[in-house]
């Protein structure tokens, strides 16, 4: 079942005397339980696609369908509820509130949307189990390591049930241990839970735990590759020869 459409966006910066085209008519469709990887070089398009789906960024043209709704067309309160209610967020810098333990963090948006709170408590629960971070509720960002934090990061942005889960760079301040323990746990909130994931990566091996890579070079589809039977270390090497393809070499996807 379509879950997100992308249709022929087009995104411009800038004004008549220097304009830059960053998504040049771009398309594209994400099934509910995907686990999608963006991926391309640096100045590619990739963060301005993500910017535009999460209506962090407005498209110039085009449009984009949450469960056939238009969220382009989306403003004010509306537009609010949307990112409130559907999309959970991932951040490459964690952006929790330092002032709040783990638990608190993660309950935040269950609070805004007023849920009771033995409902909160379960749901926290629940997210940190699956994550792996029940020893650590208690703790301040501070007390955390990097990893950690963005397993906290991660609870926080599922424990609402979000219909999408967009993840920006995510293991790009992690090491290599803790970057493979939070995709490994991608993996788990995807096939066991059903989350459907978008992330965008610099990195061959953080795509390599996707379903599905798209390549995105100039602001528009490169390549596509299905990872289907292939086991991850098989699918790895795919993106790698497609890296190459695109003009890069190892170090660009790192």
């Amino acid at each position: 079942m379509e879950l997100l459409k992308v249709d022929q966006i087009e995104k411009y910066y800038g004004n008549k005397s220097s304009l830059t085209k960053a998504i040049d008519d771009l398309s594209f469709q994400v099934e509910q339980g995907e686990f999608v990887a963006i991926m391309g070089a640096s100045g590619s398009g990739k963060t301005t696609l993500l910017n535009c789906i999460s209506t962090i960024d407005r498209v110039t043209a085009g449009h984009i369908y949450l469960e056939g709704e238009d969220v382009t067309l989306l403003r004010g309160k509306a537009l609010n509820r949307f990112r409130r209610e559907k999309l959970g967020f991932i951040f490459q810098d964690f952006n929790l509130l330092d002032t709040l333990t783990a638990y608190e963090n993660i309950s935040l948006a269950l609070s805004i949307q007023k849920k009771p709170a033995a409902e909160i408590e379960e749901a926290v629960k629940t997210v940190a189990e699956q994550l792996g971070i029940t020893d650590v509720l208690q703790k301040y960002p501070y007390q955390m390591s990097g990893g950690q934090k963005q397993r906290v990061a991660s609870a926080r942005a599922i424990v609402t049930r979000p219909r999408l889960v967009l993840a920006d760079e995510p293991t790009g301040a992690l090491d290599s241990k803790s970057s493979r323990m939070l995709l490994e746990r991608f993996s788990y909130l995807n096939k066991e839970c059903g989350a459907t994931i978008m992330m965008v990566t610099h990195d061959s091996f953080s795509a390599s735990f996707a379903e599905r890579v798209i390549f995105i070079k100039d602001g528009k589809i490169f390549h596509e590759l299905s990872r289907g039977e292939d086991g991850r270390k098989v699918f790895f090497d795919r993106i790698m020869n497609v890296i190459m393809l695109l003009g890069g070499d190892a170090n660009d996807a790192h």
